[in-house]
């Protein structure tokens, strides 16, 4: 009786290890093979012109953009803190806060609009908000061309690559190109996608299944793992309330289009290299990834945060760091 009791508990454990290997995809797949699952792997960067996208690329640290020469796009959005800058608002030219935290700009060329409120939607109209803006870079358009005409390399650069030579659109034009090359990929969780099925530990494993089974995945959806529609910040409580002093940012969308319905609405912002991009949210309130995780348990699912499953899944978005580096030429 003893061998019978024993044999059935060994074969109960290998049925239960079986179906876990069914569910979180571990060894029932041929080492190689796609897995068959809702979120897919970064595309291959675009086939476009180096020489602009080495303009776009010197553009993009150029300080000169602003109107006093003291910030470049890099400055907040620094390749080697994830596409972002660490801080909760960003000081503009003349040093004063931003409005909202800084997105990464890795993968932002994969997102359906630009900004939290998403009113750009290209990178192009982007680029033109970001130079303009009096708080951010605070110039204009017809002193930054002079600017970079009266640098003979960049006129020269301009006047190879654009029949105008340093116009607005080319300008745009070249920025967008650089920035549609920095992709972050070979993440683990792609290399998981791709097949490796070895390359995540069981319990990223199980992060990744309770952040389908909670619903995480119906807002931050797609390649980008966000980035692809608009979605409520508090559907099932009022964050801002009980966060306090609220601001105009807080209003999100409602500040472009004035529909009441568009209240405190924001972008789904990508979670594609997540771990390196703290603080989280529109407002940088969340100084760590347990932090953002349980603020989404608790006014996006209406769930209270479980120390198991917040552990899970920030496990399960570590794996979302990708490569951040400027792509070769």
């Amino acid at each position: 009786m003893s061998a019978t009791r024993e044999y059935r508990k060994h074969l109960l454990r290998a049925l239960n290890c079986l179906l876990l290997s069914t569910l979180l995809g571990t060894g029932l797949h041929a080492h190689g093979e796609a897995l068959d699952e809702p979120l897919k792997p970064l595309p291959a960067p675009p086939t476009l012109d180096p020489k602009k996208v080495e303009l776009g690329r010197r553009l993009f640290n150029e300080p000169r953009l602003s109107l006093n020469s003291s910030l470049s796009c890099a400055s907040c959005h620094q390749l080697d803190k994830g596409g972002a800058d660490g801080r909760a608002t960003s000081p503009g030219f003349l040093g004063q806060p931003t409005r909202v935290n800084a997105p990464s700009v890795f993968n932002a060329a994969l997102n359906f609009r630009q900004f939290w409120d998403g009113r750009a939607e290209t990178l192009e109209a982007q680029i033109d908000s970001v130079v303009q803006s009096p708080i951010e870079m605070g110039n204009n358009w017809p002193n930054l061309l002079r600017t970079l005409s009266d640098d003979t390399t960049y006129r020269q650069s301009f006047g190879e690559l654009y029949p105008d030579g340093v116009t607005t659109a080319n300008v745009q034009n070249a920025l967008a190109s650089y920035e549609k090359t920095l992709l972050s990929s070979n993440s683990r969780f792609d290399q998981y996608l791709q097949g490796n099925t070895e390359v995540l530990s069981l319990d990223e494993k199980h992060g990744y299944q309770r952040f389908k089974d909670y619903g995480c995945i119906a807002c931050h959806q797609g390649v980008n793992i966000g980035g692809n529609m608009f979605q409520k910040f508090g559907v099932m409580g009022d964050y801002f309330t009980a966060r306090g002093n609220p601001t105009e940012a807080d209003l999100g969308r409602f500040l472009i289009t004035g529909d009441e319905q568009d209240r405190n609405v924001f972008k789904v912002p990508s979670l594609r290299n997540v771990a390196l991009t703290a603080p989280y949210f529109h407002d940088g309130s969340a100084q760590t990834l347990e932090q953002a995780v349980e603020v989404m348990f608790k006014y996006q699912l209406g769930r209270l945060p479980n120390p198991l499953d917040t552990s899970l899944i920030v496990k399960f978005l570590k794996t979302l760091t990708g490569e951040q580096q400027d792509p070769p030429l």
